[in-house]
């Protein structure tokens, strides 16, 4: 069952050290009131998990200003020189993964499946260290499901039980992460009567979220 909680309550109930995803794209579709509050009750040595290391003062680059993250799975980190500092400083442990692979092994994490099997990366560095399974005659990467205690999204609206949308590009990856943790903690750009949302329009249903951050 959905509670509503201050975005206090709820950042204070992830200890130093968890695995956060959390969603968004250079940005869009990112939580900030979480993220700022993450800061504000600096919350250490995070596993993180997102797309990438966004820019300095923005999304889950605050997180790198605030030197928060121990470990980051992401797909790049070109734009945040911050974050490419500490990863070669050794301050922060850093995989990185074909967008295609990230976001397939995070939907396979959410539909309780072991793993994916891709070509994606086969004879590169990304094989190093990973199975390797012949399917007809080609060769496959077994990318590992990914899943994380707390999941971190932004929508555009939500209901009173739960139930979320998003709006256009800054729905990414918001709705695959919602799947894949143990906690889901969601902010929302409005929160809305039930039946406001129409049923077809939901496109992460209230049985995922656990908590939904009070506006105001």
């Amino acid at each position: 069952m959905m509670r509503a909680v201050s975005v206090e309550e709820a950042v204070a109930m992830i200890p130093a050290g968890a695995s956060v995803m959390v969603g968004g794209f250079m940005g869009v579709g990112t939580p900030e009131r979480l993220l700022d509050e993450l800061v504000r009750q600096q919350k250490t040595g995070l596993s993180l998990i997102c797309n990438d290391a966004a820019t300095p003062g923005k999304g889950v680059g605050k997180l790198f200003d605030a030197t928060l993250v121990s470990r980051l799975t992401a797909t790049h980190i070109g734009l945040n020189p911050k974050a490419q500092q500490q990863m070669l400083a050794n301050q922060i442990n850093i995989d990185l993964v074909p967008q295609g692979s990230f976001v397939e092994r995070i939907r396979a994490g959410g539909c309780g499946l072991g793993g994916v099997l891709t070509p994606t990366g086969v004879g590169t560095l990304v094989a190093d260290g990973k199975r390797l399974i012949e399917v007809d005659g080609e060769p496959f990467l077994l990318e590992t499901a990914i899943r994380a205690q707390f999941a971190l999204v932004h929508a555009f609206l939500a209901d009173y039980l739960g139930n979320l949308t998003y709006a256009l590009t800054a729905r990414n990856f918001n709705p695959i992460m919602a799947m894949a943790a143990d906690t889901v903690i969601v902010t929302a750009e409005h929160i809305v009567p039930v039946g406001v949302i129409a049923p077809d329009h939901v496109i992460t249903p209230a049985p995922l979220v656990d908590y939904l951050i009070t506006n105001g």
